[in-house]
């Protein structure tokens, strides 16, 4: 079944599935952590595994003269084939993520051949965020906005490629979801504004939306209003990350653009540890998960990177 097959489902029966993302390993590191992260949370059931993707970064490596050069380097390689491995490992629907940042489109083309020939038809297509390490800029005339790579994804599904080859179109086609932003994207003036890009891309044929992480529903649930006011009527699914440890109170806002409400934050500056922390953010996100599944929400998507514990303990509370 495809995500978007998943969450109708849940909406049909009233229910509210499980679902969470997770990075494949750093360079050098086994396959099995991940696997490790997995079979922590896969009694909750979950529907899909999403799978970031992570282009080069720009790291300066000191030479044996003693000077130091600019060299690039992707420290996560591998998302199609950490997708596959979990599909055959687990049999479980698998979304690895397709960004613009840092990837020609004729790599992003051969990707996804390789994904269809894996058979793995459902993608998450994003812009990719800039970071300390790394500015957003397109690679040797690659896509600048998530629209053109969704414009991609619809060119091969029709059998259309770059070199100006045509085939029949994939028996199965990709279905893809695309990124909302309750407290809108960094790089947007205002959230009306965001909120008329992201029809665009429904528009074009995003299947569903999942959000970045938020720390207070009423953010979501207002967000969620104004989207269907502009027409935009595809799922909505909401992001949840447990705050995990004393450095994300002021980390995750940075890196992420979110707020943590002044409840949460207060708490968290109280905490001696980061076991404190994770026990209180496991508290904080059993609260807002049980809110969000009374609200209808047919889908919880957690991110699990540094919480998978927490979200196992989050999943036992309300799975």
């Amino acid at each position: 079944m495809k995500v978007i097959d998943h969450i109708n489902q849940a909406i049909e029966n009233k229910t509210t599935h499980f679902s969470f993302e997770l990075l494949p390993p750093r360079k050098g590191n086994s396959i099995y952590k991940v696997f490790d992260t997995i079979d922590k949370l896969r009694e909750f059931d979950p529907k899909y595994i999403n799978i970031t993707s992570h282009c080069d970064e720009v790291i300066f490596a000191e030479s044996a003269n003693g000077t130091f050069q600019k060299k690039l380097t992707n420290k996560r390689p591998g998302t199609v084939a950490v997708a596959a491995a979990i599909k055959n490992k687990y049999k479980v629907t698998v979304v690895p993520h397709v960004i613009c940042q840092g990837f020609t489109p004729e790599e992003t083309e051969n990707a996804l051949i390789d994904l269809n020939f894996l058979d793995i038809q459902d993608l998450l297509l994003l812009k990719g965020d800039s970071s300390k390490r790394h500015e957003f800029a397109p690679k040797e005339a690659g896509h600048k906005y998530a629209i053109d790579l969704i414009e991609q994804v619809n060119q091969v599904n029709r059998g259309d490629y770059l070199d100006g080859t045509h085939t029949e179109a994939f028996e199965t086609p990709f279905s893809y979801g695309v990124a909302g932003y309750p407290e809108k994207h960094e790089e947007a003036p205002n959230l009306e504004s965001d909120i008329y890009f992201l029809k665009k891309k429904v528009d074009a044929g995003a299947d569903y939306i999942v959000t970045q992480m938020f720390f207070d529903n009423k953010k979501f649930f207002e967000f969620e209003k104004k989207i269907r006011a502009a027409g935009i009527t595809v799922p909505l699914i909401p992001g949840v990350k447990p705050i995990s440890a004393l450095s994300q109170l002021n980390l995750l806002p940075q890196v992420f653009k979110v707020d943590i409400p002044e409840e949460l934050a207060a708490e968290v500056r109280k905490c001696k540890n980061n076991e404190q922390v994770k026990a209180l953010g496991t508290e904080w996100g059993i609260h807002q998960s049980k809110e969000l599944i009374k609200h209808g929400v047919p889908s919880l998507h957690f991110y699990s990177f540094m919480a998978s514990n927490c979200v196992r303990d989050i999943a036992r509370e309300i799975f």
